[in-house]
């Protein structure tokens, strides 16, 4: 890491920035004081290239991007400010050996521009989770060329892999370099904040930071996935790539302030590191392989059946057929049965049948698990290698009954419209789906029914497997 002069982690609110903020921003001062120390400090170091790892580029699902032009620009407008502007140099050259290691390494990532961009009806630029860390460098230091990156919601470990590239680039270009990992912290610490409360929020703050200073990279790699998702952050992926740029040191995180008035927590904090030839990688793969098979051994029969069936089908490329030593009832009972597919935590596809089409619930999960990885319209065909990174859910349908808008509740029953041929289904207890009233619009919707029209509505219940459980 001897070209690697300094990694930081920084929040990027909009109101720290006078035009914004107004006054408010000296509500975060302890926040402001520590990004000028790191906006000195960086200064200081004078480094060539600036890497800078931003949440709220524009994002793809399967592969981190770097922006690949000759320069970058962008402002703040949509948060009012007409005055903070940016237009600084991308370093091109630094970028087309990273993506080479990362091609040879196979960790997805890819140049993005703006033809590439147009595709998507999105603009190249610099976003404000770069603008606002980079306000505090500029003061003091503009000398620099940039390496733009947005993180994928892809594996942790890919990430980890993305910041050991980004060490072994660097190492290789023999360039000054700072890393900036760009994340607020959870979203959720007050009542008034942007997203809704939860307490789980600070706890999440508390552990992550914590464990960063302490330099457990194991353990930030292992917090629990339900804290995660409900603290609400943006910067956990950041930071998981910031640590693969450490890869081979020993880490410790200097905490310099740690704030959360408008209910987002802001954490400033300022890495260490030693040469400790100790591979944090294999490490995690072994965790995460152990985690695997915990997992696969742990499962009840319904999804470790639906597992078995995608394995089988992507070694042999048929179906398998269901063993006699199953569990009677789902040899000998009939249901409609749902199969979904997620990958870090991101729905990758789900099939089902309403009533049984098959012999047996076995069969019936046989067949809608090969469905939901590859005829799902929604998503491109899973891959064999995506399947150690799925977790797959089962839900076991009870017969439809006819039913009034007062007998639904989405928590307890899924529902079906019906209006001439035209028919939707929606499953109980959905994240974000709350109300009656949210579960009947998104069911006409999936149906093309007009929802202020006459239409006939049916319930049923599910029993829900889902895997370690």
């Amino acid at each position: 890491m001897k070209n690697i002069l300094g990694c930081y982690l920084m929040p990027h609110p909009p109101l720290a920035i006078s035009t914004i903020g107004k006054g408010e921003e000296r509500k975060i001062q302890s926040t402001l004081d520590s990004c000028d120390i790191i906006g000195r400090e960086i200064s200081s170091i004078k480094p060539e290239i600036i890497i800078i790892i931003t949440p709220h580029g524009t994002m793809f699902s399967d592969a981190i991007a770097i922006s690949n032009e000759e320069s970058i620009q962008g402002n703040l407008e949509q948060f009012m400010d007409f005055k903070t502007y940016m237009n600084i140099k991308i370093d091109k050259g630094f970028n087309k050996n990273l993506i080479n290691i990362c091609e040879k390494e196979n960790i997805p990532a890819a140049l993005i521009d703006s033809n590439l961009l147009s595709r998507f009806n999105r603009t190249y630029g610099l976003d404000h989770g770069s603008i606002v860390p980079l306000h505090f460098v500029n003061k003091y230091y503009n000398n620099y060329k940039l390496v733009h990156i947005t993180y994928a919601a892809i594996g942790n470990i890919d990430l980890y892999r993305f910041g050991m590239a980004l060490q072994k680039t660097i190492n290789m270009l023999n360039k000054k370099s700072v890393i900036i990992a760009s994340g607020d912290l959870s979203h959720r610490l007050t009542k008034d904040g942007p997203y809704d409360y939860s307490p789980q929020g600070k706890i999440f703050d508390e552990e992550l930071l914590l464990k960063l200073q302490k330099g457990d990279v194991i353990g930030v790699f292992n917090m629990d996935k339900c804290l995660v998702e409900d603290a609400g952050e943006c910067g956990l992926r950041s930071v998981y790539i910031l640590l693969g740029a450490m890869e081979g040191n020993k880490v410790n995180g200097n905490l310099l302030s740690y704030e959360g008035p408008f209910g987002v927590g802001y954490g400033v904090m300022r890495f260490e590191s030693k040469e400790e030839n100790v591979s944090n990688l294999e490490k995690l793969m072994n965790k995460k392989k152990e985690d695997f098979n915990k997992k696969i051994s742990s499962s009840n029969s319904y999804v470790k059946l639906a597992r078995e069936s995608l394995n089988y089908y992507y070694s042999n490329g048929k179906m398998m057929k269901p063993s006699s030593c199953l569990p009677k009832e789902m040899l000998n009972n009939k249901h409609g049965v749902f199969v979904s597919i997620k990958k870090f935590n991101q729905l990758r596809g789900c099939i089902g049948t309403i009533l049984p089409t098959t012999n047996s619930v076995a069969e019936e999960i046989i067949r809608n698990s090969i469905k939901a990885a590859t005829e799902d319209p929604r998503f491109i065909e899973v891959s064999k290698d995506e399947l150690e990174d799925l977790d797959i859910s089962v839900d076991v349908l009870t017969e439809p009954i006819k039913a009034t808008k007062e007998e639904l509740n989405p928590k307890i029953y899924g529902v079906i419209v019906n209006k001439g041929r035209k028919r939707g289904l929606l499953l109980p207890n959905l994240e974000g789906v709350n109300t009656v009233e949210e579960q009947l619009s998104i069911a006409c919707e999936k149906a093309g029914i007009n929802p202020l029209e006459d239409y006939e509505i049916e319930k049923f219940e599910i029993m829900r497997y889902e895997e370690g459980e």
